[in-house]
């Protein structure tokens, strides 16, 4: 499509966006969790057409050179369409934030006075690679009323297409617009453009994928952004750490998945117990194919492993690498992470319950853990049924974004004939 053809075309979108929020914003919650149920049962009967769809991706993926990471990201397998619609049934069984008016009470007046929570009306989102993406926010976004327009990427075409055909179906046999959710059918990176800039239909833009993406809709957005730039995300084996459990959540925070924003990047490890848990880690690590890189006292411990530059304190791998630091102890432990994370997840494991506490008060990211791995910090894990991404902003929302964060609030005020003296 030429750049007009685009503008007109995004322009349609953006009208047909806006007219069925309107519609959604009056829908009560078990019309929404019909349409969610309806579409969870379309994907559940075209598992054959998405996993062919997602095939044509993959094989195209391959060609393209696309590394490990990223074809894990793009690929459908049986478990995660069951994970889809294990989803759409969570966020169906929600409540619905919708309508909710809190904080009521009496001003001297004699006016009543709370809030309501209502949606934010328009969510442009902007994602790569994933494409059960496109079922998160589809869900998300249709549980708290708010319309939706989906960009995914080119190399997950064939696989957004097929899963967008599911929504449709779904929304239709409930009885809400198919427009509510609509998935744009261009790859051309001017319809990104068109998207982030179209005040008068879209109202908040969510990005999703890598740092190159979330810097140029951060600089070019006209239109209000919720992202996070990247997860350099951190472990600190404190000396009061049960050492098993350091073992277990410093292996599976790392290895369970690498190409996720909550995976860990770099692990700190107190001075005085790393002779002893590092040796362990490093067999699990090289018995997985992880590359280590660390400080000099990490190498001096471990004498097979690369030494660390600067660059690596602040790296998102998103790979089988980490980065390896050890330190004199917790006071170390939070200024190294204080200073280099980019504010995503963080984790302690201690069995020290003052210094745990320490650790989620003083360390500033928008998830804090004691004891348990990075990989924690996600919407499905939390209980929100979904994510719509992960926020490391610190205003409107912070950390997972489920349903509440594609709320706002307005004031609302009963009255009884008052007037203003």
């Amino acid at each position: 499509m030429s750049h007009t053809e685009i503008k007109t075309y995004m322009q349609s979108v953006g009208i047909a966006a806006r007219k069925s929020s309107r519609v959604l914003a009056r829908a009560g919650s078990a019309l929404k969790n019909n349409a969610l149920l309806a579409i969870a049962a379309s994907i559940d009967g075209a598992r054959i057409e998405l996993l062919a769809a997602n095939s044509l991706d993959m094989d195209r993926g391959r060609e393209n050179g696309l590394d490990d990471a990223l074809l894990d990201r793009l690929e459908l397998n049986a478990e995660r369409i069951d994970g889809m619609i294990e989803g759409l049934k969570q966020v169906a069984a929600l409540q619905d934030p919708v309508g909710e008016i809190t904080d009521m009470g009496y001003r001297p007046s004699g006016i009543q006075l709370g809030q309501m929570r209502v949606p934010l009306g328009v969510i442009g989102i902007i994602y790569e690679s994933r494409p059960n993406v496109t079922i998160d926010a589809a869900s998300l976004c249709l549980k708290s009323g708010n319309a939706t327009i989906l960009r995914g990427g080119s190399e997950a075409i064939n696989s957004n297409q097929a899963i967008a055909g599911c929504i449709a179906s779904g929304l239709a046999s409930a009885g809400l617009p198919e427009d509510a959710v609509q998935v744009v059918n261009t790859t051309d990176r001017a319809a990104v453009g068109e998207l982030i800039t179209m005040t008068d239909y879209v109202d908040v833009i969510v990005p999703r994928g890598g740092k190159s993406l979330i810097e140029r809709v951060s600089a070019e957005a006209r239109v209000p952004v919720i992202k996070h730039l990247d997860g350099n995300c951190h472990v600190y084996i404190d000396d009061c750490a049960d050492l098993k459990k350091a073992v277990a959540i410093a292996d599976n925070a790392k290895t369970h998945r690498y190409g996720v924003c909550n995976a860990m990047e770099s692990l700190l490890i107190a001075e005085s117990v790393a002779a002893k848990v590092l040796p362990e880690l490093a067999k699990i690590y090289t018995e997985k194919g992880v590359e280590m890189r660390g400080c000099e006292k990490a190498c001096a411990i471990l004498s097979a492993i690369t030494k660390a530059s600067e660059h690596d304190w602040s790296e998102e791998y998103l790979a089988p690498i980490l980065s390896i630091k050890i330190v004199s102890g917790i006071d170390q432990a939070i200024e190294h992470i204080n200073h280099y994370s980019s504010q995503h997840t963080e984790s302690i494991v201690t069995e020290d319950f003052n210094r745990g506490r320490r650790f989620i008060v003083e360390v500033d990211s928008s998830s804090v853990i004691i004891n348990a791995s990075t990989r924690f910090a996600d919407g499905f894990e939390y209980g929100l049924g979904a994510e719509i991404g992960i926020s490391t902003d610190k205003i409107h929302a912070r950390g997972p974004v489920g349903l509440e964060g594609l709320t706002s609030q307005k004031w609302v005020v009963f009255g009884d004939g008052q007037i203003r003296q």
